[in-house]
């Protein structure tokens, strides 16, 4: 559970790092010497902060979502006065700008800003609040841009990304599929399907045994796992799980990974990586029958990540503290 003394702690790190411009990893691709001097803020006058671009935005979904699940949240007023900045149309429009007028940007965070766009626009649209409302009315340009990318991209992404981070292709269409059904957007929604089931209905046996690697956050096998339970019927899914992942396999990934260096910005990953399994692990055992033995096994190693990896989201180090919380805040109020 989430109380509100923890919540207001998580709050304090994306409060404070939305604004934080520098350090900053752009992903700006330089298409010539006019936009080689380009800021991060002038660059995106939204998402500038939080070192990258995606961390920024999971930084705004996670102060919506707290403001949403926790009425009475310390700092609120100051939460809403930063959330406000960004989500103008000028700001956003800026942002759509971006997109459209530099043609090596049609690929920028492809597909886990992607999803987490979507991820704060679904956020915005299920929340009765009136500023939200208008938060969610600003942000909505961009919101149709990104998922038009996404199902123009579709057709052409012939392999799946199996990796444990950024690139993962389960995990972007774990999110993307939520917001085509919280939108009801069937047609997105049905191409997600397919190709979801294009990419791992027949894959068998997975051991997982050479997870994770050194700088993942993301499980290769679970985010498909956490995907397909979202796409085949409840009465298929415990068989299709059963076959495609291995005991030896699930034996791994239940284990928390060890993390030797915080301070490192690439091996604090690690700690994402036990805060996401938990949120799979939990998930796919609510899809799986009461009585199932593997059902148990998953809800107890995803407590046990999550209580791992929690006393280290604020450890005080910007290469966790920049992102950490909101995977802790998914995690802890994933529906």
């Amino acid at each position: 559970m989430l109380d509100l003394t923890t919540a207001a702690r998580l709050a304090d790190l994306p409060l404070h790092c939305i604004r934080q411009e520098y350090p900053n990893k752009t992903g700006h691709t330089v298409e010539s010497s006019a936009d080689a001097t380009l800021t991060p803020k002038q660059l995106h006058p939204a998402f500038y902060g939080c070192l990258d671009w995606h961390s920024s935005v999971h930084g705004h979904w996670m102060l919506v979502r707290l403001l949403k699940t926790h009425p009475g949240l310390a700092k609120e007023a100051q939460i809403r006065s930063v959330l406000a900045e960004s989500f103008t149309p000028t700001a956003i429009g800026a942002e759509v700008a971006y997109f459209r007028n530099y043609p090596l940007a049609k690929t920028f965070e492809r597909t886990y800003g992607w999803a987490w766009l979507l991820k704060l626009d679904e956020e915005l649209r299920g929340w009765d609040d009136p500023q939200g409302r208008t938060w969610a009315v600003a942000l909505r340009p961009l919101t149709e841009l990104i998922a038009g990318l996404w199902i123009a991209y579709l057709p052409k992404q012939t392999y799946p990304n199996r990796t444990g981070v950024h690139a993962n292709t389960a995990f972007g269409l774990v999110f993307a599929l939520d917001w085509a059904r919280a939108t009801r957007n069937a047609a997105f929604e049905a191409q997600i399907v397919a190709r979801a089931k294009d990419y791992y209905l027949k894959t068998t046996a997975i051991t997982a045994i050479q997870e994770p690697d050194g700088t993942d956050f993301l499980s290769p096998s679970l985010e498909v796992a956490d995907l397909m339970r979202r796409v085949l019927p409840a009465a298929e899914f415990p068989a299709w799980f059963n076959r495609y992942l291995s005991p030896a396999g699930l034996a791994n990934l239940v284990q928390a990974p060890q993390v030797s260096d915080r301070s490192d910005y690439q091996i604090v990953h690690l700690d994402g990586l036990s805060l996401s399994r938990a949120w799979c692990l939990a998930g796919i055992a609510q899809a799986l029958p009461k009585s199932s033995a593997r059902r148990t096994k998953l809800e107890t190693a995803a407590k046990q990540l999550l209580d791992g990896a929690l006393p280290h989201v604020t450890a005080g180090n910007y290469g966790g503290e920049h992102w950490l919380a909101s995977f802790a805040v998914y995690a802890l109020t994933r529906r």
